[in-house]
């Protein structure tokens, strides 16, 4: 699906000027990725651009000078956007996604979780852009796991409502589009704090002092680049089969609580574990979290659609920059 276009350069030499007529190639499959900006939208922007798509990104607070500065709630600007850029796919990563955030600031966290993504859905509509909106686990309660596509959610929380919210408002507005619900997602952090999973590092390397660990909840800690390669995979499968749509489950499949992720930290750099202490008590006055969110898969698994990297593989790559003991850096990586 690549275009040919014409090129004229013009070469000048001393005395005179030659012409020069050159067949480019131009990508002219256009992905448009919001949230770009963001550590699952970093990676699903690379993922396209990697594979020959031309690609536009959009954040907000960090967009410029690499990406395009959009707010999603202005209803105007979307719409120039997408009737401007007119892509085949749009990957909406964009999202308020921590949930003590939301909790305490529900109304602005409903715009952007809800009302942009409503606003993208019809503009998708509009130019046959098939829309993939990305959900939560947390659209379930987390007591009858693991969850199938059409199980029925009941979120526990202000931020899974919105998401499910979302989900509605796209599937209502854009009957071809895609929900890709994942768990917590981790990667190429830009800091430390960007991800609930690589925020716990710095627990694991300050061994001088003892760390309580939740070990109650279960996670799935899942790689940001897998997720993004299941986008690609998930839109090439669409341009093949444009019947293709609803409600799609993406995870990791190694089950961990918080203190067994930071255990397989601590394995993955040959770091101690003695200071953690797992604590099965059940969290006071949090935001609550559903237990076990366990997501069945299946549906993309029978598709040939689907990428898992070991999770120490995944948190070796992500966190050793931010490896403070940096003689373990130099034996392991030199």
């Amino acid at each position: 699906m690549e275009g040919r276009q014409l090129e004229f350069k013009i070469r000048f030499f001393p005395g005179w000027v030659e012409v020069v007529q050159e067949d480019v190639v131009v990508p002219n499959r256009r992905a448009l990725i919001t949230g770009a900006t963001g550590l699952l939208g970093r990676a699903v922007y690379k993922e396209f651009k990697d594979n020959s798509w031309h690609v536009v990104g959009c954040g907000y607070s960090r967009a410029r000078p690499r990406f395009e500065r959009v707010d999603l709630l202005d209803a105007t600007a979307v719409e120039a956007l997408v009737q401007d850029f007119k892509p085949h796919v749009i990957v909406h990563c964009a999202a308020e996604r921590r949930p003590d955030i939301v909790e305490n600031q529900p109304e602005s966290a409903s715009l952007l979780n809800v009302g942009a993504s409503e606003n993208l859905a019809k503009e998708a509509a509009k130019v046959g852009a098939f829309l993939i909106y990305i959900s939560s686990d947390y659209v379930f309660d987390g007591r009858n796991p693991p969850y199938r596509e059409d199980a029925v959610p009941n979120p526990l929380n202000h931020y899974g409502k919105t998401k499910l919210e979302g989900e509605k408002v796209v599937l209502q507005n854009n009957e071809g589009a895609a929900v890709l619900r994942v768990p917590v997602l981790y990667g190429d952090v830009e800091k430390i704090e960007e991800s609930a999973v690589t925020i716990l590092f710095d627990k694991v390397q300050f061994s001088n002092k003892s760390a309580n660990m939740d070990h109650l909840q279960q996670r799935f800690p899942t790689y940001v680049k897998d997720v993004a390669t299941v986008c690609l995979q998930l839109t090439e499968k669409k341009l093949q089969n444009p019947s293709l749509k609803g409600i799609f489950h993406w995870s990791g499949n190694e089950q961990m609580t918080k203190y067994e992720i930071a255990c397989a930290m601590a394995d993955a750099f040959n770091l101690p574990s003695s200071h953690l202490r797992p604590i099965t008590d059940e969290p006071v006055g949090e935001t609550p979290r559903p237990r076990n969110p366990q997501l069945n898969c299946s549906r993309l698994e029978q598709l040939g659609i689907g990428q898992r990297t070991p999770f120490r593989v995944g948190i070796r790559e992500s966190l050793w920059p931010f490896l403070v003991d940096k003689r373990w850096r130099q034996t392991v990586f030199h």
